[in-house]
């Protein structure tokens, strides 16, 4: 796995856990989607991710399966 495919999937999992728990707890949980998708649009308005370069340091690699770079 890499960097990309660990920040995508580790985004959706907030997403969904949060939608459950606004679901069958408080709808305030919604801020917390919120604020994920606000994360979203920053990387992708600037190119730069907190989490990416996080684990960048810790040795995960950056390229893909096929050799393609990622961001």
């Amino acid at each position: 796995m890499n960097v990309d495919r660990i920040v995508h999937s580790v985004a959706g999992t907030f997403i969904q856990a949060s939608l459950a728990l606004a679901h069958w707890h408080s709808p305030n949980w919604l801020w917390f989607t919120a604020f994920v998708g606000a994360n979203l649009l920053q990387s992708g308005l600037t190119n730069w991710c907190l989490m990416s370069s996080i684990l960048t340091k810790l040795g995960v690699p950056t390229t893909g399966a096929c050799g393609v770079s990622g961001s």
